[in-house]
């Protein structure tokens, strides 16, 4: 069994920034990626960011690039979303995805139970 616990949500103002990590434990042989995903109301979950563990390889959507950052502790099986410089449409609820190893099953995808992120003044 495998659990994703986040944490780092809320709100803050524009211009203002928030830590998010997600930490995944359970019976894992390996992890592939960690990365976020973002749902808005009324719109589809879209990637924000990830990272491959073993390369340290990482994407970022064109919307966050510049702003926020994705770094991972593989000794923890944690990953973390610095978030800077946060706007309005950066409000949304933020979902940890990891793809792990369960044992010698497939790699499979895990999401995280979201964490409300809120940019208001």
């Amino acid at each position: 069994q495998v659990h994703l616990v986040e944490s780092g949500g809320g709100l803050v103002q524009p211009g203002g920034s928030l830590r998010l990590s997600c930490a995944a434990s359970g019976s894992i042989s390996s992890i592939y990626s960690m990365g976020w995903y973002r749902q808005a109301s009324g719109k589809q979950r879209e990637l924000v960011a990830k990272i491959i563990n073993s390369l340290g390889t990482t994407t970022y959507a064109d919307s966050v690039k510049g702003r926020f950052t994705i770094t991972r502790d593989n000794t923890k099986n944690t990953v973390y979303l610095e978030m800077n410089s946060l706007k309005p449409e950066d409000t949304a609820v933020y979902f940890c995805n990891v793809n792990l190893q369960v044992g010698i099953r497939p790699y499979s995808a895990y999401w995280g139970q979201g964490t409300q992120v809120t940019v208001s003044s």
